[in-house]
């Protein structure tokens, strides 16, 4: 039985693509220990994966150093006695935890200078490890099983439908098919498409007999309020509203998910929801709904993808020429 220390990434779509990593960790030993260093958001997510056992609270902001914070932390945990440490993150300050905790094996690409405090350190080779997914599960293999993966286990969180019942009564959901939008992009802009094109959406499928809901952050309430504007009683508004752990219940009770290349995006994915996920100036090669129950809506353009946060020649064509028509066919039929 072995006991893992790993440290997971700082965004929601990667902390669920993570449970990749974790499942394969499982199928290798299913006597396994995993216990998961994240940010305080993280671990309503992490408490829905079987495979981790606990979710470790680092009580640091995103970007902030810590030092001293890790360090107190890291020798909090040298009593658990880790076999490994995996260091997801390619960061210097991300290996401090593992390093101080005297965990035994610790693994991690190569980046910022991190010699002595990773015991092991591997090459990324962009080309072979050419998925944010394939990249993390491959730190969970030995080396020459790695490049690349031969096999990855797609996320699945656990829904709890005494929860997702409970939301139906808060929020007086009716008994209607659900389209869930995410319209956020805490990326930039250019990761978003257009509101106008999403109220146009949700209309369209409140005329073909489904209810919509809105979903995301308290950013992103405004826009949730454009998009349900004038739309009547299938229309709901839940940005804000709701908390991370609510929307996997509500997406797991949804028929089907459009969204922006994002976070929710990966939680509809993890859940069995059909996903329509619209990439511009990201690509689905890259970071895809792991999924099979999915459709991609990309125009491929020339200029695309740029990996931008606003678009660098102003128009954003990658998201205003995919039409509210394009997506309703897909999504409606």
């Amino acid at each position: 039985m072995a006991k893992y220390l790993i440290v997971g990434p700082s965004w929601v779509g990667d902390m669920v693509m993570a449970q990749s990593l974790f499942i394969t960790l499982k199928e290798r030993d299913k006597e396994a220990i995993i216990d998961v260093i994240g940010p305080n958001w993280s671990s309503p997510i992490l408490a829905r994966m079987p495979e981790v056992r606990n979710a470790i609270t680092l009580p640091t902001g995103h970007g902030e150093w810590g030092i001293s914070t890790r360090r107190q932390l890291g020798k909090s945990l040298r009593s658990e006695h880790y076999d490994h440490a995996i260091v997801m993150p390619r960061s210097w300050k991300s290996a401090l935890v593992p390093f101080f905790a005297k965990a035994k094996h610790r693994v991690g690409f190569t980046g910022e200078q991190r010699y002595f405090l990773l015991n092991e350190r591997r090459k990324l080779d962009k080309n072979i490890l050419n998925q944010t997914v394939k990249r993390f599960t491959s730190l969970g293999l030995p080396s020459e099983e790695a490049y690349p993966p031969k096999t990855l286990p797609y996320p699945a969180l656990q829904v709890d439908p005494n929860n997702q019942k409970a939301l139906f009564n808060t929020y007086q959901l009716p008994d209607r098919p659900a389209i869930a939008l995410m319209a956020g992009a805490e990326f930039g802009p250019s990761k978003q498409w257009p509101i106008a094109y999403f109220h146009e959406l949700a209309e369209k499928a409140i005329q073909a007999g489904y209810q919509i809901w809105v979903l995301g952050g308290p950013k992103d309430a405004e826009d949730g309020a454009n998009i349900t504007k004038g739309l009547g009683e299938y229309a709901f508004n839940l940005c804000g509203k709701t908390k991370l752990v609510d929307a996997i219940d509500l997406l797991a009770a949804a028929e089907k998910a459009v969204s922006n290349d994002s976070g929710l995006m990966h939680v509809a994915a993890s859940v069995g929801t059909e996903v329509h996920g619209i990439y511009g100036s990201t690509s689905e090669l890259f970071t895809p709904p792991l999924t099979d129950n999915k459709t991609i809506h990309n125009l491929h353009l020339e200029c695309s993808p740029c990996f931008k946060r606003t678009c660098p020649l102003g128009h954003t064509n990658c998201q205003n020429q995919l039409t509210p028509d394009m997506i309703a066919r897909s999504v409606l039929t």
